[in-house]
């Protein structure tokens, strides 16, 4: 297998920096009064290395897989609802659905994992539409216990990686939106937080779909187990295969080659930034290209946006996944594009700028 990942170059080109930034500052408006909107606006435009940014043909994929770990009761739903749930968002009636179809965003599910075969009962070669099947050979039914044994080998992990470059690659627009769903992924996204960023798993672990305190305890103590079977997994890598998921898997290939191609990344919530995670410490670089939509109330998120250093657009209490986060902050990111391309300068409008001369009190 060819283990090549993208290699990421950097976006910051100080003469567009600072063409943008000028093109701000100089809209009909007191300095910086747009707040974090102009940030975006600056972020967007180094993406896509413009001072006119458009925003086409969105795409929001959801990365789908099961969790060996489930079998140690570290979920307050049963596993089958994974594949239940990727029937619903295929039936249009999922969050994601509603808030994708509003926005007017393109959604595909992707199997990377998910214990079901969605294509049962279709004749050989039947696609089902807003449906791709990225399974990893002996990963069918997802990844294995990580308490019993590494989540993935080595192997299936960077397959799972390419099969996440190779999707972006075949995706249309220049706007990748990430959501998952995965019962237990919670727990693997808690576990690479505290693996990559260093932390006492007891930070990082929260209710995932609603655990109660004293299980919230019993899932603490499981993922502690699981920290301590896999000591040396703790280069990126290594880590995700002995902990993560193969949907946190496929969408960190996607992210880095998003990256790569020069698409916004716009990230969810806990389980899409865990992917970040991973792919940040692979490659840096990846952070240009990443808006985070919104603050999780999933307990580790705060964690994992603080190790990053990056700060979230929303903060709505929201912690169901799927990508619904990354699909409400979608308008800002428009209203960003539109600020930058169509608000008129003071020179064009007419109108004059703030004085320069000081205020003499008398």
């Amino acid at each position: 297998m060819n283990n090549a990942l993208p290699t990421l170059t950097d976006l910051r080109v100080p003469a567009l920096t600072q063409a943008l930034q000028h093109k701000l500052n100089n809209k009909t408006k007191p300095l910086g009064s747009l707040g974090r909107l102009e940030a975006l606006a600056l972020q967007v435009g180094e993406i896509l290395g413009t001072e006119h940014p458009v925003l086409v043909q969105p795409q929001m994929v959801v990365f789908a897989g099961d969790h060996g770990l489930t079998a140690r009761g570290i979920s307050a739903f049963p596993s089958d609802v994974s594949w239940q749930m990727v029937e619903n968002f295929l039936a249009g009636g999922a969050a994601v659905s509603v808030l994708a179809r509003q926005h007017g965003i393109a959604l595909t599910v992707v199997d990377c994992g998910v214990n079901h075969d969605f294509l049962a009962g279709l004749p050989e070669g039947s696609q089902r539409p807003g449906l791709l099947v990225c399974k990893v050979p002996g990963g069918e039914a997802g990844t294995a216990d990580s308490s019993a044994q590494a989540a993935m080998t080595p192997d299936q992990c960077l397959q799972a990686l390419h099969y996440g470059q190779a999707l972006v690659k075949n995706l249309p627009g220049n706007a990748l939106l990430l959501g998952e769903m995965g019962i237990g992924n919670t727990s693997a996204a808690s576990l690479l937080l505290a693996r990559l960023a260093g932390l006492d798993i007891a930070q990082c672990t929260g209710a995932g779909t609603g655990l109660d305190a004293p299980a919230v305890l019993r899932k603490t103590e499981v993922l502690r187990e699981v920290l301590a079977r896999h000591p040396t997994a703790q280069q990126p890598l290594a880590a995700l295969a002995a902990l993560g998921g193969y949907e946190i898997a496929t969408m960190v290939g996607a992210v880095l080659q998003a990256a790569a191609e020069r698409r916004v990344v716009v990230v969810d919530g806990f389980i899409a930034t865990s992917a970040v995670l991973v792919a940040h410490a692979l490659q840096p670089l990846v952070l240009q290209s990443c808006v985070f939509a919104h603050r999780s109330g999933e307990r580790g998120h705060e964690f994992m946006l603080q190790h990053l250093g990056v700060q979230a657009l929303l903060d709505l209490g929201l912690r169901l996944g799927e990508g619904s986060g990354a699909a409400l902050a979608w308008p800002l990111l428009q209203s960003a594009c539109a600020i930058l391309r169509d608000m008129a300068s003071f020179e064009s409008a007419g109108v004059s700028e703030k004085s320069s001369d000081s205020l003499t009190l008398s």
